[in-house]
């Protein structure tokens, strides 16, 4: 499957943090043809892993999370419906059409004030949670028999491309990058590897890593990468702190990776002659690897990351370039490691 039909596939699904068995099992199933074994643990994390057969032989964990932001219903007031927002940006939330996880799912829209009848004061206002509602278009006592308490709540948007390059959707964080990891895994399919191959679509991301945390545990690998994507350059975004669309994967570089990987990305990437941007990350990365880190006796740990605009918003964009770029340079990075490793 092409990686823009991947994209469709995993963004389409609403499966915010907590609620992300959806998401897990429409990736099991492009996850299996290209593993020995693919699970879903009981947290709900999804697992593959692709053995190499050398008895003795070492773990790479390969990581990108599938929760995406949402929403959470804790209450009804006359057919609207009042939620705790989980990693949104509330900015984002007034006019906007969200889909409401029942079964089957329903379509809702966050209620807004008209700029007539705004006081002048409020105009230049962030908007606060508690002042923000759901419209149902239903009564009272049909929304509380519908929608019950603790409904999860995503964005509704589209799929679309911007210019030749770019798509735009929701849920690219991270859903893109678990597209990279099947994108590797298929690029691995006929090479021969020194280490057991796993790869892990962790949940709870957005809620602090639990999922990342637990497979780590779990699956005890003597090496991760965890893939992310990071902030995108725009007009209005500081030069210092985002990163070139199309220019290629971000490797991290900071004291929560360790020295020899983050070392072996980059001299991959020129072995390729391939454009990557470095991102120095001086305490916690953000991702999962903080977590995978410190399971067990220790994991050394790499990240890499894909630009992306508008983090945590219904209109996020990613480059296709820097996904397949992304991915080739994790498969070469996965080729021969199990011998540097040992070094390492």
């Amino acid at each position: 499957m092409e990686t823009e039909q991947i994209l469709r596939t995993l963004c389409a699904v609403g499966a915010p943090s907590g609620f992300e068995r959806p998401a897990a099992l429409a990736a099991k199933e492009l996850l299996e043809p290209l593993m020995d074994e693919v699970r879903i643990d009981r947290l709900g994390n999804l697992i593959g892993v692709r053995r190499c057969g050398k008895p003795g032989a070492k773990k790479l964990l390969l990581d990108a999370h599938l929760d995406e932001v949402g929403l959470v219903v804790t209450g009804h007031k006359d057919g609207f419906l009042r939620f705790k927002a989980n990693g949104v940006d509330l900015r984002m939330l007034p006019d906007r059409e969200v889909l409401i996880l029942t079964e089957p799912p329903m379509l809702g829209v966050v209620a807004c004030l008209p700029p007539h009848v705004l006081l002048a004061e409020d105009r230049e206002k962030a908007p606060e949670v508690k002042d923000l509602f759901i419209d149902t278009g239903l009564s009272q006592e049909e929304a509380a028999r519908r929608i019950p308490i603790g409904t999860p709540v995503v964005y509704r948007t589209d799929f679309i491309f911007l210019g030749e390059r770019q798509v735009c959707t929701k849920a690219l964080d991270d859903r893109s990058c678990f597209a990279v990891l099947l994108r590797t895994a298929e690029l691995l399919r006929d090479r021969e590897l020194d280490v057991d191959l796993y790869i892990l679509g962790s949940v709870c991301e957005e809620v602090g890593g639990v999922g990342a945390k637990v497979g780590a545990q779990g699956l005890a690998p003597d090496f991760c990468v965890a893939v992310d994507v990071t902030h995108g350059s725009t007009s209005d975004a500081p030069k210092g702190e985002t990163f070139v669309m199309g220019g290629g994967p971000v490797v991290g570089i900071g004291p929560n990776m360790a020295r020899w990987m983050t070392k072996r990305l980059l001299d991959k990437a020129a072995e390729l002659d391939m454009a990557v941007q470095k991102e120095v990350m001086e305490g916690s990365t953000g991702t999962n690897g903080w977590e995978m880190q410190i399971a067990n006796e220790g994991v050394a740990t790499a990240i890499l990351s894909v630009p992306l605009k508008y983090m945590h918003t219904p209109v996020e964009v990613v480059e296709r370039g820097d996904l397949e770029d992304c991915a080739r340079l994790l498969a070469a990075f996965t080729q021969g490691i199990g011998e540097e490793g040992n070094a390492g």
